[in-house]
């Protein structure tokens, strides 16, 4: 580790001892925005781009023949198969064809094809889509009125889809909070920044000729003061895993690849280091620099760029 006369002056830390300490001690136990929870304009974009199928798809809700309105439906508008799909499988792939395996008890898989994207269909196509709604329950929950508006249901269907996403949402909200100190720093300094940028956008923006460890390296920030380039990375980690000690390895491994060509700093917080220190520790002894949130706070950058 570098030493700051920050450390002192600021932390009251004599030591690198005492500086690893506080970073642990001062660890944040979230980074959760409000942006976190769901994204409504995507969860409302999606549902808007089936809004009217859905509308039409509601003729059946409470009907006594639910088949033979079904079958009826789809003959008067055959686009109206393609909105099928949607109310059952939200993997976010967004698929219209199936290959469903349909029978295994006899010891042979059997398949069968289902396609939602024709334009047109036949007699035969309306009674494979009748048994999709059927096996996928879609049917019971319509005829028994367990959905009372498939644009509705649409909704909730999509918020439960968006849940998925939290996790890079997550990731997202930590490179948004070390945006605000990072381009705090560059607007009272005049230095220049980029967010995601590669080697490629580096040199194309600042001119600097950057070392790649990985042709698919997209470092998180990059910070030019006029001088030398520095380079920054983020991550937050509410929990524990076999994850955080590749990342540790990997930032001590991409230190050696900067080394001589720019500067590293890290900036990593989140109380799943409390369960990995001794990777996190190796690479706070061997960088430069290894920050926390509660650092940025108290104006660590502000020394780093004296």
């Amino acid at each position: 580790m570098k030493y700051l006369s920050f450390y002192n002056d600021v932390l009251r830390c004599k030591n690198n001892e005492d500086v690893y300490d506080f970073l642990i001690a001062n660890l944040k136990p979230s980074n959760m925005l409000w942006s976190y929870f769901v994204n409504w304009d995507k969860v409302l974009r999606n549902t808007k781009r089936i809004e009217l199928a859905l509308n039409n798809l509601n003729y059946l809700i409470g009907k006594d023949d639910f088949d033979k309105e079904l079958r009826f439906l789809l003959k008067e508008n055959p686009k109206l198969v393609k909105a099928l799909p949607a109310l059952v499988v939200r993997d976010g792939s967004n698929n219209k064809k199936f290959k469903i395996l349909v029978d295994y008890q006899n010891k042979k898989l059997v398949y069968e094809d289902y396609d939602f994207a024709k334009d047109r269909v036949t007699d035969g196509d309306i009674e494979k889509y009748l048994t999709f709604v059927k096996e996928t329950g879609l049917k019971n929950l319509i005829v028994n009125k367990k959905i009372k508006n498939l644009v509705d249901y649409m909704i909730g269907v999509e918020a439960g889809l968006d849940s998925n996403g939290r996790k890079n949402r997550g990731g997202h909200a930590m490179e948004d909070i070390v945006e605000a100190f990072i381009a705090d720093l560059c607007d009272k300094k005049n230095f220049r920044y980029l967010k995601e940028s590669n080697a490629a956008k580096i040199k194309q923006e600042f001119g600097y000729d950057v070392p790649v460890d990985k042709s698919s390296r997209r470092y998180d920030y990059v910070i030019d003061d006029g001088k030398e380039l520095f380079i920054v990375e983020t991550n937050f980690y509410g929990g524990g895993g076999s994850k955080l000690k590749s990342t540790a390895g990997e930032y001590r491994n991409l230190f050696d690849v900067l080394e001589g060509k720019c500067k590293f700093i890290w900036i990593t917080d989140g109380l799943g280091w409390r369960n990995t220190t001794r990777p996190l520790r190796e690479t706070f002894d061997y960088n430069d620099y290894l920050f926390n949130l509660t650092m940025l706070e108290n104006g660590i950058l502000e020394y780093v760029f004296k």
